[in-house]
């Protein structure tokens, strides 16, 4: 991992380091709704998806490079605009791996691995989200830290915002973050990645969109079974 500034040397305690900003308890879960809308250049369409996602911490285990780590649960709800989401059963979409310690938290998401958070959390601390993968370098920084914010409803005390990638050209604008809440983990995720090739002055790409994928993911509610 690579640092903006120096380490500083700080008690070993959860508060301090801001593991609390993702509990690693089993049983814990977070229930998100998404929206999601694919644009797509050939055939032109733009598609909108909406459904609800439950992620869940169930069991810890040692990994392949002997490491330990937890196994994380993922189910989805699809929308049905006749149906509650409390009347749809919960299907299981797939399993990911989070590695939590004192140094970061990264999480392997089909099987691409993210360092998502690094410890301890300082504001305006940058490092490689993608350290552990082929993705390429982004520098993820932490924007803010224990901000007050309501998001979709609930009163949150301690947020902290990573900006993961903000880059514009004439044709492509990328923009990918993550909110945290102290006591629950994750609690927004949003991704805007767009592509236009046909310049017109004074329009950004946003209002020119030929392809790409705009996602939202936000925090409905979350507790422990």
């Amino acid at each position: 991992m690579w640092f903006s500034c120096a380490k500083k040397q700080v008690p070993a305690d959860n508060n301090l380091l801001g593991l609390d900003y993702y509990p690693d308890v089993l049983g814990k879960y977070v229930i998100y709704d998404v929206d999601s809308t694919v644009y797509t250049e050939n055939p032109k369409d733009t598609l909108v998806f909406k459904y609800r996602i439950k992620e869940k911490l169930v069991e810890r285990f040692t990994d392949s490079e002997q490491k330990q780590a937890i196994r994380l649960e993922r189910y989805i709800k699809k929308y049905n605009p006749l149906k509650s989401y409390d009347s749809i059963p919960w299907q299981v979409k797939e399993t990911w791996m989070v590695n939590a310690d004192n140094i970061s938290v990264k999480v392997l998401e089909n099987n691409v691995r993210y360092t998502k958070l690094i410890f301890p959390i300082q504001e305006k601390v940058s490092w490689n989200g993608n350290a552990y993968n082929t993705i390429g370098e982004w520098t993820y920084t932490y924007d803010y830290i224990d901000k007050k914010e309501t998001i979709n409803g609930n009163a949150l005390p301690n947020v902290l915002l990573v900006n993961q990638k903000n880059y514009r050209t004439l044709i492509s604008y990328q923009n990918y973050s993550e909110k945290y809440a102290k006591g629950i983990g994750l609690v927004q995720k949003q991704i805007t990645d767009l592509l236009s090739n046909t310049i017109v002055s004074n329009v950004v790409v946003e209002d020119r969109i030929e392809s790409g994928l705009i996602y939202k993911q936000i925090l409905v509610t979350y507790g422990y079974e």
